[in-house]
This record gives C-alpha cells, structure tokens and sequence, in this order.
C-alpha cells in the first residue's frame, strides 16, 4: 500500500518559516518520504527556489517560491507510526498551545527515529498532529529518561526557547534514586566529562580532567534502607551528565545500563521496578508568547511510583 503526494506544489515562503534549510523544511512538508529520496529530488533539480536549482544546505528566505514535485512512499518504508499505536502520547501531553507541546515523555520512547527505531516521540507528534506545519525538538532526553519535554509549534518559538538555553534561562530538575545514603551535605557534583566511543559503537561518557567543564547540583529528597531520592539539577547540559555524576560520586542511578551498580539494580529489580530511576520532574522558562514565568510538573508513571511507594514501606529517614 503506497501514500502519494501525487501532484506538483508550489509553496510561498512566510516569515516563520524563514532561515531553515531546504532539505529539513522537506522532510517535514513530505512527512514520512525517506531522507534518501529527499536528497535525489534535491540532487536531481526536481525541487526549485524560484525556479531554480539549489543545494540541500540552501536556506529558505521569506517570500521564496518552493516548487515541490510528486513523490510517492511505500508505507512499509514510511516512519509515520499508525495513530493507534501512538495514542499513549496524546495521554502523556502536559500543556499545548499554539506555541509549545509540553509531553511527560514515558521511558523507553527515544525523541527521535533512528538508530534501528522505526519512530520516535517526534514523529509520534508530527502523526498525532497532521495540520501543525512545524514540530520541532526544544531540548531532549535519553531513550530511558521520562519526564518533561518540550516541542516548538513555530519556528519563532523555537529560537526564544534556545536563547533561553544559551542564556540559562531555562531550569530543569530531575529526580532519581540513586544506590547508598547520598551525604545530606553534599550538594554539587562538579567533574569535567569526555565523551568516547567504544568499538561496540556505543557512546559513553567518562569523567576525565581533559574533558569539558560540567556541574550539577543535587539535594536529598528521601533516604531509604539502601538508596536514596535525590533531586538533580544540571546547571551544564552535557551528554549523560547526571548520570555519569552519580557514578562519579560513588551513587549510581537505579537501572542503569551503561553507568549502574549491578547488586543495587538486582535489588531494585526485586521491588518490581525494571526502568531507569530518572525522571524529567519540573521545566521553567519564558512563555515565548506571553513573555512569563511558567513552570510545568511531570507525575511520576507507574513502574517508579510503585516503587517510592514500596521503598517507603521499608525504614525512611
């Protein structure tokens, strides 16, 4: 069974489309047409800016003319999930408006398709909201990390949010357990990490003098038997940074497969919890609309509830 885009189109540029590259424009006007064919229609000239030829890198301007040919997908090979499949995102949508989407992203749901992965939560939203012309990433998450995520509507949006990154403006916390007593005095991580590639391919993050200036801050929630809820604030965003810093303290994270402690897990294993113990709690930043503070919450699922709820049975301090 195949989709077609069966006729030629020609597109007006408008201002809050403006500065994008041409191929990333396509892909989200030819949802689910692989990015192979993408590039042999750009490569072929069959796609012109004002009525001519142009490079992938090209980037789009105001008031350009996109002529944009037929193409036709076979939806074996489309990355656009069937809706039925996806319903649990719009379950999991926080807050939306003609701006944002905030998701509590469950775990296990990478941000994105690739890597073997036939869709993501990207292009979930993008199925789940066939008429929004533009859907983009703010900010991500780790496959196994849940919690608060926020999509851009407009591409203005998108742009106020990541000044905001740049400048800080924008606070996150998680919560995780972590394995031991986290010392109630302990409030900063600071260690510089490396990024490296094992010959398996897989990325890990190592902390390293070399490596790049990294800090977190944390406070204990509560304390348990054996672990210990701690929130954890990044006030640098690198690759796996909360991770690695509870493993560099000596307090890895529940269930975690690259950075764990392989008794703490099996004993977490035992309480019924089978999932990262790390969570995307709050999100504050500027509304890019209404220039205010807002700050959006993101409860717990089941798997890590469940859990706090059997640790608690247990002795607390």
């Amino acid at each position: 069974m195949s989709e077609q885009f069966d006729k030629v189109q020609f597109v007006t540029i408008e201002d809050d489309q403006d500065a994008q590259r041409i191929d990333n424009y396509l892909m989200r006007v030819l949802k689910g047409v692989p990015k192979s064919k993408i590039y042999r229609i750009l490569r072929k000239g069959e796609v012109r800016v004002n009525k001519k030829r142009v490079k992938p890198t090209y980037k789009i301007q105001v008031n350009d003319e996109i002529r944009i040919p037929p193409v036709k997908i076979e939806e074996s090979s489309s990355n656009v999930p069937a809706t039925s499949k996806i319903s649990f995102i719009e379950e999991a949508i926080l807050y939306e408006d003609d701006r944002l989407i905030i998701v509590n992203k469950p775990s296990g749901i990478a941000v994105h398709g690739g890597s073997g992965l036939n869709y993501g939560l990207i292009e979930a939203l993008r199925a789940l909201r066939p008429n929004a012309p533009y859907l983009e990433l703010v900010h991500r998450l780790d496959r196994d990390t849940s919690g608060c995520i926020t999509i851009a509507k407009k591409r203005s949006a998108l742009r106020h949010l990541h000044e905001q990154l740049r400048n800080n403006q924008m606070d996150k916390t998680y919560h995780a357990l972590v394995a031991g007593k986290w010392p109630k005095k302990r409030h900063k991580v600071s260690a510089k990490l490396q990024k490296n590639q094992l010959q398996s391919g897989e990325r890990m993050v190592f902390a390293d003098d070399e490596g790049k200036p990294s800090e977190t801050h944390y406070k204990t929630l509560e304390t348990f038997d054996f672990s210990t809820l701690v929130e954890a604030k990044p006030i640098t965003g690198r690759t796996h940074q909360i991770r690695v810093h509870c493993q560099y303290a000596g307090h890895s994270i529940a269930n975690d497969s690259k950075y764990g402690n392989a008794e703490f897990d099996k004993e977490i294993k035992k309480l019924g919890c089978k999932r990262l113990f790390l969570h995307a709690k709050t999100l504050s930043f500027i509304h890019p609309k209404t220039e205010e503070q807002v700050i959006y919450e993101a409860p717990y699922d089941q798997a890590l509830q469940n859990l706090v709820e059997t640790l608690r049975l247990g002795r607390s301090y």
